[in-house]
């Protein structure tokens, strides 16, 4: 089986293992190979264009430097020009179940090696599907960021406007917490953008998710529509016209964004013609005749259906849609491969144009092979993303993933799990941390409020432990809760048990006149509950 172009000495994995340290300490990372690592070739699946970085993308990296070991570099679609896995020199990469089957691509190695057991976690590159295809065939789970969180620095381009660095592993949480660390300008990446102010940290405790119409799974065959059904059935999910993504994909190669292509690697491809798969060479070719014209007509279609997206997005917190449709094997994409490759893009070739971030996790299997569904959401919406693939898989919800970094609140009344205004906390996208107490230095009172609260401050003697929450909250969602906060709440700084200072619920001195003085329950459920 082709999964690797290159494979680092056993001992030297076997060392760096052994002296690992950090979140990632000794995680067996497999790398893409039109992405660079330090003193192995990139060959971008092409041994004409290889080359030996010195150093290694930033994405690479910081992984590396949270402990993953990289042990070698993968195979892949040729310039990452395809959905199949088998455009390339090095020899197709076969299913890791199905050997006659294709494995998906262009990322194909990557998910094999993960299938396999032979990574735990593997780098690859997302245009139009190229994370998603090969993890849903594999079984596993691909983690597409926001375009624009990981930077592209040492990554060779396809389209450099719509690429992505994405990750895969067997479960979410590891994914997930590997794609979070990769995020973050590096400086030399221009197209980097950092978390807006307003990134929501969680998904809703009841997210609305939507679905396709049934009309538009007719792609699906019958065992895959049940697979399907069986992965909404566990969200709820509503069905809804999804067309604006259908329409935009059919543009990404139905149209001049194909362009970006001959931008990205033509000059090479034509000055070495016959190093080039024959398949790959034709396509990035003939994007080379796309005129400015046609361009920017695509472009302003694109609007639209951008917009028309965006209000899909104002009545669903996430979209759920199969990740691809049958897979084929590897003889049916020998006698067509324009057009076997053309139809595992249905689903996933418009994330990257509309601005989407996107997880891709197993869901059962269908017609012998393993079957995906996907998850959409908005750009900065990733946490929103996976906490909602997770009700699919039926993981807990990662406390640690692609996300940014938040600012943490106690809660001790009112605001806590379950409690009456609970929903000002999830209504702005935060995020449970969990149950917490403060230092053994405070007194909480009963409040003649509605609905009612507690007041906590600090005492100079005779305080107590509170039990309370931990909730981490998006910078603009603090803003705008402290702007709202009726008298006599107030927010300031609280210690913890641990000697921790977070910022915490408070009130003002005047509204304890009266009040009745609850600290020897030890917090609001137990006072309450009497």
């Amino acid at each position: 089986m082709t999964v690797w172009i290159t494979q680092r000495p056993e001992a030297e994995i076997a060392a760096e293992i052994a002296a690992a340290s950090g979140p990632l300490a000794g995680v067996r990372l497999a790398v893409k190979d039109n992405i660079d690592v330090a003193g192995l070739p990139t060959t971008a699946g092409c041994p004409a264009y290889a080359y030996t970085p010195a150093v290694s993308a930033p994405c690479v990296q910081r992984l590396v430097d949270a402990g993953a070991v990289v042990v070698g570099k993968t195979n892949l679609d040729q310039f990452a020009t395809g959905l199949v896995g088998t455009r390339s020199p090095y020899g197709a990469v076969h299913d890791a179940r199905r050997p006659d089957y294709i494995s998906g691509g262009s990322s194909s190695g990557s998910a094999v090696a993960v299938a396999l057991g032979m990574a735990d976690l593997a780098l690859g590159t997302d245009t139009a599907g190229s994370g998603r295809v090969p993890a849903a065939f594999a079984g596993i789970v691909g983690v597409k960021p926001t375009r624009g969180l990981v930077p592209l620095t040492g990554v060779v381009p396809a389209c450099r406007t719509l690429d992505v660095v994405t990750t895969m592993a067997r479960d979410l949480a590891l994914a997930e917490l590997a794609a979070g660390i990769m995020a973050g300008d590096d400086g030399d990446d221009p197209r980097c953008r950092a978390w807006p102010a307003g990134a929501p940290l969680a998904a809703p405790p009841a997210p609305r998710v939507g679905m396709p119409l049934p009309e538009q799974l007719d792609a699906l065959t019958p065992a895959a529509r049940e697979a399907f059904a069986r992965a909404a059935a566990s969200l709820d999910a509503e069905p809804v016209d999804v067309s604006p993504i259908l329409d935009a994909g059919a543009l990404l190669y139905g149209g001049a964004f194909v362009a970006e292509r001959h931008a990205a690697v033509g000059e090479f491809v034509c000055a070495h013609r016959p190093a080039v798969d024959p398949v790959v060479a034709a396509i990035i070719g003939a994007s080379g005749d796309v005129s400015a014209t046609d361009l920017v007509a695509d472009g302003e279609r694109l609007d639209a259906y951008r917009l028309a997206t965006a209000r899909l997005f104002a009545a669903f917190d996430a979209l759920l849609l199969p990740t691809t449709v049958a897979q084929p094997t590897l003889e049916a994409v020998a006698g067509d491969p324009i057009g076997a490759n053309a139809a595992l893009g249905r689903y996933v070739n418009g994330c990257n144009l509309l601005d989407l971030c996107a997880v891709a996790v197993p869901a059962g299997e269908a017609d012998g092979g393993c079957f995906g569904a996907m998850v959409y959401a908005p750009a900065f919406h990733d946490r929103v993303a996976a906490d909602v693939a997770a009700r699919v898989t039926g993981e807990p919800p990662s406390a640690r993933g692609l996300g940014p970094a938040g600012i943490d609140l106690l809660v001790v009344g009112a605001h806590l799990s379950g409690q009456p205004l609970n929903h000002q906390l999830t209504d702005r996208g935060a995020r449970l941390v969990g149950p917490v107490r403060t230092a053994p230095s405070y007194r909480l009172y009963a409040l003649d409020t509605e609905p009612p609260k507690p007041g906590l401050v600090r005492a100079a003697t005779g305080g107590a432990a509170i039990a309370g929450e931990l909730w981490r909250l998006p910078p603009a969602g603090l803003a705008s809760l402290l702007a709202e906060l009726p008298s006599p709440m107030l927010l300031g700084r609280v210690t913890l048990e641990d000697g921790s200072e977070v910022v915490g619920f408070a009130c003002e001195g005047l509204a304890l006149q009266g009040a009745e003085d609850i600290t020897a329950f030890g917090g609001w459920l137990t006072a309450t509950a009497r």
